[in-house]
């Protein structure tokens, strides 16, 4: 020490010089006591106490900080609840799928069946065949009656072979001759498989009404010969052989304004 140094000084530095030594000495002491002798519950928490009272000891503070909540990928969504109203969405669905379906069917069909219609057309402009052109019958039933295979005066030649007594031949020639003449003069629809009384049918469309009446005496004496087995009388027969021109006479039409007015009467 300086000679600037008070007595009180080197007093205080002595006693702590001595408080040093005896510390050191009593040390080991303690230590072996202190490992000799455990600290209880009470002892460790009076010291944790009396550390934690210690205003130079740093104390503990809460604080709160505001921030955004990140979501975890794992985090499991919520379970869905089941739907009562699921199954009429699967089947309002499925009846939309399936018109959708249908009205491209529809749609398809409907352009084919333009296409089949413009190759017809465009066949009958170019003077192709007509489709659905129904040619002419040259028979109905088991009766012949295309134009070449009847004489030019029909009237005449059925009265020649009823005077002859050819009875049925000379019916059988008023009927052929009648028919031959409705589809080829008047442009009647008869077809092979029509009867007499479809004949009769057809022909109301195109005779007038006293031809009309005329066809049908010819039809009935004709059925009376043919399926009951009797004949009408001389005076009938030819009556209906002189009438036979002046009803079913006329100009011919022309084949295929026949056809078409054939086609328009069976449409």
């Amino acid at each position: 020490m300086g000679s600037g140094d008070t007595p009180g000084l080197r007093v205080a530095a002595a006693a702590l010089a001595a408080w040093v030594a005896v510390a050191g000495a009593m040390l080991p002491s303690v230590a072996a006591a202190a490992a000799e002798t455990p600290l209880t519950r009470e002892q460790v928490k009076a010291a944790a106490d009396k550390v934690r009272a210690d205003p130079n000891m740093p104390g503990t503070r809460t604080e709160k900080k505001l921030r955004f909540k990140e979501r975890e990928e794992d985090e499991e969504e919520p379970e869905k609840k089941p739907d009562s109203l699921d199954w009429l969405r699967d089947f309002v669905r499925a009846v939309a799928e399936g018109a959708r379906w249908l009205i491209w069917g529809l749609a398809a069909l409907a352009l084919a069946w333009l296409a089949v219609r413009l190759h017809r057309w465009v066949r009958v402009r170019a003077g192709g065949a007509r489709p659905g052109k129904a040619p002419l019958p040259s028979h109905v039933g088991s009766l012949d009656i295309r134009p070449e295979s009847l004489p030019d005066d029909i009237g005449n030649a059925a009265a020649g072979l009823w005077q002859r007594g050819q009875h049925r031949p000379a019916l059988s020639l008023l009927y052929r001759g009648a028919l031959s003449r409705l589809v080829h003069w008047h442009a009647v629809p008869v077809r092979a498989a029509s009867t007499e009384g479809e004949c009769v049918a057809l022909a109301a469309t195109r005779l007038a009404p006293d031809a009309q009446a005329f066809f049908v005496r010819l039809v009935e004496a004709w059925q009376l010969a043919a399926y009951g087995g009797r004949l009408p009388s001389t005076a009938q027969v030819l009556a209906v052989c002189g009438e036979f021109d002046l009803h079913l006479s006329g100009k011919p039409v022309a084949v295929e304004q026949a056809d078409s007015l054939m086609k328009g009467s069976a449409a």
